[in-house]
């Protein structure tokens, strides 16, 4: 299967989107269109200047971007940084069978092929982003029953990664991840209101640009629950040495929350790890820069240990 092809064997071509748009959305259908690289579960194409189409591709399920038509217009206007925002519906069809949506186009590099260089700047601006998202959700709100929970309830998927990626890659600091988890899994569990929780910070989901954070993108997984989830990117997205400024700056983290990020962020560097490891095997759905990345939110979480906490 192509990396364009999705599960049905119909192939995602510009001729394909382009055709849809004149069905369902003709007044954009001219608009220059060319494709994002990156992405497994959908795929994006650039539609003209300011917009994108972000269309099912080995996706089975449609409520991942459902949820984010649905939410994200009412979550956008009070976040400090840009995130795509739906402006059009695509429905299923007999051309494709499957959901897409036009929504706005987030300028920046996404951090898996670019970089952070100015670290406490990078810090400020994620304890800002998520300050704001972190707010008590209404009752209706999303909830994810594989995600926003107590991290012992993640056992098998931790032990899952951590068996899959090649114990040369995790070497001689195997004890020393396994000690992180377990201090997760003995952290007390959130005790405060279900918030909003992006749930999948890592570094193809959020943009960079003049060396810091400028976007946060992909809310497919957005749900209602424990901040900690979020809060792990201080590991898994900021430079070495960002981590203690970031939860200063957050100031909203007890220390049972931030135990339980820091092994949230060891399970989600072994996830960017043996992603990495896929694709250097050639497996569909690998992303070789993953690797590298994994690798150094590892040793963030090794050598990075917070202090400071609200009382």
């Amino acid at each position: 299967m192509t990396e364009t092809e999705t599960e049905t064997g119909i192939e995602i071509t510009a001729g394909l989107v382009r055709d849809l748009l004149r069905d369902q959305h003709p007044d954009l259908a001219e608009l220059p269109l060319r494709e994002v690289e990156g992405g497994w579960g959908n795929q994006m194409w650039r539609l003209g200047d300011e917009l994108a189409v972000r269309i099912q591709r080995m996706d089975t399920d449609p409520e991942p971007q459902l949820k984010e038509r649905r939410w994200l217009p009412l979550l956008a206007p009070r976040l400090p940084l840009p995130i795509p925002v739906p402006v059009r519906s695509g429905a299923p069809s007999g051309r494709f069978p499957k959901v897409w949506t036009v929504m706005t186009w987030v300028p920046g590099l996404p951090l898996d092929h670019g970089s952070i260089t100015r670290g406490e700047h990078a810090a400020d601006t994620l304890a800002a982003f998520l300050r704001a998202l972190h707010v008590a959700a209404p009752a209706d709100g999303p909830v994810d029953v594989g995600r926003g929970a107590h991290p012992k309830d993640c056992t098998d998927g931790f032990d899952q990664f951590f068996d899959s990626v090649d114990a040369a890659a995790i070497g001689s600091d195997a004890a020393d991840v396994r000690a992180v988890w377990d201090d997760a899994l003995a952290a007390p569990a959130w005790e405060g209101p279900p918030v909003w929780v992006h749930g999948d910070l890592h570094p193809a989901n959020v943009v960079v640009a003049d060396g810091t954070l400028a976007g946060v993108v992909d809310f497919g997984a957005l749900f209602v629950g424990d901040p900690a989830w979020d809060l792990a990117a201080a590991w898994v997205l900021l430079p070495a040495g960002a981590a203690a400024h970031f939860f200063a700056a957050y100031a909203e983290a007890d220390e049972a929350t931030v135990r339980r990020a820091r092994g949230l962020a060891a399970l989600k560097s072994l996830f960017l790890m043996l992603m990495g490891q896929n694709g250097d095997r050639g497996l569909p759905g690998g992303k070789p820069a993953w690797g590298p990345a994994g690798r150094a939110a590892l040793d963030r979480v090794l050598s990075e240990r917070p202090t400071r906490f609200r009382e």
